[in-house]
């Protein structure tokens, strides 16, 4: 028997998730509209309300609902230190550490030639813009330890020192291949206070 087309359809949405296969999907599909409408619809409106009410920090390109989000908004940061990732959910895991008190830029992304991401779809020139604003003097380069994180981070150290900037790197204590993500906080941390400088 072939499932409606609106189950299909949502079944279909669901899968979009990481780590979500066919058969999580269709009982994730199943549980909510069976067991949960309730919180469906909350599922539904927190969704339509983030797709329309989030939008990129201008100075550190986050997800945020206002135009400067908080972080780069509050005075008790540390201005000069500039930390680089890849995603929103790596520059969480950098705050969770309590390590680290200046501000961040995120790439939303990675270099990939392979998937064809270069220089321009990772925000390369707003970074260069922000990183160059004559208050920035470290910038580190908290990129994950994959093939595309340390091709990333190589070519972005590159272009800072040409621009008179000092450039780090998280020491080793992130596991080579981890991503921030799913690194525990204190292995982070401990990288964060033993970052190095970046050598051409």
């Amino acid at each position: 028997m072939k499932p409606p087309g609106l189950l299909d359809a949502l079944t279909l949405a669901l899968r979009r998730l990481p780590g979500v296969g066919p058969k999580s999907a269709q009982r994730y599909a199943f549980h909510l509209l069976q067991n949960d409408r309730e919180g469906a619809r909350h599922l539904s409106e927190a969704l339509a309300a983030a797709l329309t009410g989030l939008r990129h920090c201008q100075r550190c390109n986050t997800f945020s609902d206002q135009d400067v989000c908080e972080t780069c908004s509050s005075t008790r940061r540390d201005p000069a230190l500039l930390c680089v990732v890849e995603t929103p959910a790596d520059q969480l895991m950098v705050e969770q550490t309590l390590a680290f008190e200046g501000l961040y830029f995120v790439l939303m992304g990675r270099l990939s030639p392979l998937d064809g991401v270069g220089p321009g779809d990772i925000g390369l020139e707003r970074l260069l813009e922000r990183a160059g604003d004559g208050v920035v003097t470290e910038v580190i380069l908290a990129t994950n330890f994959t093939q595309e994180g340390e091709a990333t981070a190589h070519y972005l150290g590159e272009l800072l020192r040409a621009r008179g900037l000092a450039v780090s790197r998280l020491a080793r204590g992130v596991p080579m291949g981890g991503e921030l993500e799913y690194v525990d906080a204190s292995t982070i941390a401990q990288a964060m206070r033993d970052r190095r400088a970046v050598r051409g």
